[in-house]
């Protein structure tokens, strides 16, 4: 949320005519549905624990998902252009204010774009580029770093400028709007601070995929959406109310406002925090989705770093300063990405949350997932699924009752069970009684060897051509269902030509 391009998006608002309560209405009609959207998108991942690009298959088949997916991803990399494009003007005020000397470089234009302009450019850029070859782990430790930085920046120059206006702000500038015009814009700009998300809101889910339950991610949502973009809000309100009040000057961005800073070393400070801010922002919002979109479709030759590599160098070939500098281009830009993403993620999420599709318990009381060592592989013989139920961690507790909570390893095991023989965890559980985790793990181990008894014997028997004469045909089943799905969409979105 705190990055420069939301600032710079907010802070327009207020420079169109939004007064500044109208201002937080408009955030705030916003934060409501993005809270919706990105818990939905949230318990997608924690449900399924696969990234979005795996998740899009449920509704549109193995071929059909590439398009939600390259769809995403090609926005996120034009934004990500966008956003580094933006924190490079950040960084050209701080080496002018520390080098004045640099001043005739950023004179001149090359594709649109100033020498220094390039310098700063392809300097973020290969910044970024290298986090993202070290994977998601070295993303995670970054947006941890950086998720202080963020407030005590903002806060600062919020506070900063409070002061320069004498502790009063403009709530709104001259020829403000009024009546129903007043309402169709603030409605307005929260259906485009929620198009600013779209992209993101598909591809939350790669992000939650390892969450702990669905009470964490409706948790983190609260305070990352609807607290934090209050504070997002009152932030813009008193930047650019303070300057309105200042000097009556309309401010296009944060850039504006620390190239006012009057103190060299302060100035600088400001703006690596912006750079910090923006950088974190980027990573997590555009630069991962794309990745992993370029490796679904390409497994075979793109690992992660290679296709976080193809996705910056589109990034930069598309010149996304030319973009960002047209606000024709930004307009239909957002129009388009909320009118194209919201369909899709209505349908992906339909299918992921509302469908009768049964969640796979873990051995462990978590979802089922081969990285987490807690699933029985198809392929296990008789043997080898007893041990691995044999090495299910439950407690000394004798009296066996289903709670998810308080004693996952028990209710992973009980629900593993009244999977595979049609009852609930309570059946099962009221069963066995009193009879302790020893009779749990032997009812588990015969119910799922019995359940997989039928599977083991028709697998022992196919040869490997009857094996991919089956594939096949499944194959061909999934894209007859994929290829209805997406013509349902196609004419739901007008787009039968």
């Amino acid at each position: 949320m705190h990055s420069l391009g939301n600032y710079a998006f907010a802070i327009g608002l207020f420079a169109l005519g939004l007064g500044g309560w109208q201002l937080l209405a408009a955030l705030a009609i916003g934060a409501v549905f993005l809270f919706l959207l990105l818990t939905l998108s949230g318990f997608m991942g924690e449900k399924t624990g696969v990234p979005f690009p795996v998740m899009s298959r449920i509704s549109f088949g193995i071929y059909g998902a590439q398009i939600p997916a390259l769809v995403r991803g090609g926005v996120a990399i034009a934004w990500f252009g966008v956003q580094t494009f933006l924190a490079s003007l950040v960084l050209r005020v701080a080496l002018i204010a520390v080098f004045p000397g640099l001043q005739p470089l950023d004179e001149n234009s090359i594709l649109g774009l100033s020498t220094l302009g390039w310098i700063t450019f392809v300097a973020l850029w290969i910044v970024q580029v290298i986090i993202v070859s070290y994977g998601m782990e070295m993303i995670r430790k970054y947006e941890a770093f950086a998720g202080p930085i963020i407030l005590i920046t903002f806060l600062a120059l919020a506070i900063w400028m409070l002061a320069e206006a004498g502790f009063t702000i403009s709530w709104q500038t001259e020829g403000a709007f009024t009546g129903a015009e007043m309402w169709g814009h603030i409605f307005g700009g929260a259906a485009l601070w929620i198009a600013i998300y779209g992209t993101f809101v598909l591809n939350f889910c790669d992000f939650t995929r390892g969450a702990t339950s669905k009470k964490a991610i409706v948790r983190g949502n609260f305070w990352g959406i609807p607290a934090n973009m209050l504070l997002f809000g009152a932030i813009v309100v008193t930047l650019a109310g303070a300057q309105y009040a200042i000097d009556g000057r309309i401010i296009e961005s944060p850039a504006d406002i620390v190239a006012a800073i009057p103190h060299t070393a302060l100035l600088v400070l400001a703006s690596l925090a912006l750079i910090v801010l923006t950088v974190a922002v980027n990573l997590m919002a555009n630069f991962v989705a794309p990745t992993y979109a370029l490796t679904n479709l390409f497994p075979k030759h793109l690992n992660f770093r290679r296709a976080a590599l193809i996705s910056a160098v589109i990034g930069l070939v598309i010149l996304p300063w030319n973009l960002y500098n047209s606000p024709v281009v930004i307009v239909y830009f957002l129009g388009g990405l909320g009118a194209l993403l919201g369909p899709l993620f209505g349908i992906i999420m339909v299918d992921a949350l509302v469908t009768d599709a049964p969640e796979l318990p873990g051995l462990d009381g978590r979802k089922m997932s081969k990285s987490y060592g807690n699933a029985i592989a198809l392929g296990m013989t008789e043997d080898e699924t007893a041990a691995a139920i044999r090495r299910a961690r439950t407690d000394s507790d004798r009296e066996i009752a289903y709670d998810p909570e308080n004693r996952p390893g028990v209710a992973g095991l009980l629900a593993t069970a009244a999977l595979v023989q049609g009852r609930t965890p309570h059946e099962v559980a009221a069963e066995i009684g009193a009879a302790g985790s020893g009779a749990l793990k032997r009812l588990t181990t015969e119910a799922v060897n019995e359940y997989l008894r039928p599977h083991r014997e028709r697998r022992a028997a196919l040869s490997s051509a009857d094996a991919a004469a089956v594939l096949r045909e499944g194959n061909a089943r999934a894209n007859a269902v994929a290829d209805h799905t997406l013509d349902e969409v196609r004419a739901a979105m007008g787009m039968v030509y």
